[in-house]
């Protein structure tokens, strides 16, 4: 199976940064929003991906939030592998991973977004 990133693509924000992450990042996995994605066969739920993006490896390994964002960026060209696993590391795995909250509870804030971006709390 191909890596495949999985995202709300009702939020303008999510959608905004996808469309960035393709353009410069480039990495090598598919991206589909949630609402196109059979997510049983990933043992996902609307709600886990309206909360965080997912990403899900060739061995059907499932990450989320920060973490899935650390491993889209190992599939992608240099320097971007480099930068997935530093942010994997102690310490700076614990900033992205607040980091990444932090936006997520905030998108609606964020440039890009739309009402449908606004997460409830978990």
């Amino acid at each position: 199976m191909r890596p495949l990133m999985i995202f709300d693509g009702d939020c303008g924000f999510c959608t905004a940064s996808v469309n960035v992450i393709r353009r410069w990042i480039r990495p090598d996995c598919d991206i589909e929003p949630w609402q196109y994605t059979d997510l049983p066969q990933f043992n996902l739920t609307p709600e886990e991906c309206t909360q965080a993006v997912q990403f899900v490896d060739a061995n059907r390994r499932v990450s989320s939030g920060s973490r899935a964002v650390m491993a889209m960026l190992r599939t992608a060209p240099l320097p971007w592998p480099v930068v997935g696993a530093i942010g994997d590391l102690p310490g700076i795995a614990w900033v992205a991973n607040r980091t990444y909250k932090w936006i997520a509870l905030n998108r609606e804030k964020l440039p890009g977004s739309t009402p449908a971006c606004s997460v409830p709390a978990a």
